[in-house]
């Protein structure tokens, strides 16, 4: 019998359908562009129809794929308090959706949260309230967070090797706005003194940045939820 003739009798089921689909997204160039229920049907040596007795068009095997990547997160080691849990889960997130680059991009395309997407926010909110911290700062807390509960921010900057202007251009640009030349050249200059080679870009290591940011984040929560604060007594305050 030959591999193929093998591949064939195995039975189809969703959870397979799923994980063939996140194995092309993640090898073809195009990622999710790039898949179609034929070229999926060909991966798996079936016949189109057979697909959609597990899924019923792309949207939902779109929506499948994403919970088959979340689904990766893994839950914080027990006995952490509710800011290091917290990190824990996030930063897992985000090692979950860098491994399947195209997954940012499809979550905020989705018409509304999977199970799997809202499971994952659902026990961020509990590691929050288990930790003391009441429903309404909670609330704003997740909103802080934003994308960044799944492991993925929108950068403002765009740091890859490919948007970085020539040298001439570059020069004009600092001229003009030398504010932004002084922050990218204390960039690169850390970058240098590091020497580690885990910078994006012209000096702008991605992790770091984020982890930066999140603990701004969390380090601005916990000093709220010290403190007492409330949305009710931040709204009179400002009245």
């Amino acid at each position: 019998m030959s591999e193929s003739e093998g591949v064939r009798r195995t039975p189809l089921n969703r959870e397979r359908v799923l994980a063939a689909a996140v194995a092309f997204a993640d090898r073809e160039a195009g990622g999710t562009d790039a898949l179609s229920m034929r070229k999926l049907a060909q991966d798996l040596g079936v016949v189109p129809m057979a697909l959609y007795k597990h899924v019923a068009n792309k949207e939902e095997l779109l929506a499948g794929m994403v919970d088959t990547v979340v689904g990766g997160i893994d839950p914080p080691a027990a006995g952490a308090d509710w800011k290091g849990a917290v990190r824990e889960r996030v930063l897992s997130a985000r090692r979950a959706l860098r491994r399947h680059p195209w997954a940012p991009r499809v979550i905020e395309s989705l018409p509304a949260p999977t199970p799997a997407v809202l499971g994952h926010l659902d026990a961020v909110i509990g590691l929050f309230r288990a930790g003391g911290l009441s429903a309404d700062l909670a609330h704003h807390a997740m909103h802080a967070l934003g994308g960044r509960l799944l492991g993925f921010t929108q950068e403002l900057f765009d740091a890859s090797p490919e948007a970085a202007p020539a040298p001439r251009v570059a020069s004009q640009l600092a001229a003009r706005y030398p504010h932004i030349a002084e922050v990218a050249a204390t960039a690169a200059h850390a970058e240098r003194a590091e020497g580690d080679g885990t910078a994006v870009g012209g000096g702008c290591d991605d992790q770091f940045e984020f982890e930066f940011a999140l603990d701004v984040l969390l380090d601005g929560i916990e000093r709220l939820h010290l403190a007492g604060w409330t949305s009710a007594g931040a709204r009179r305050a400002v009245q």
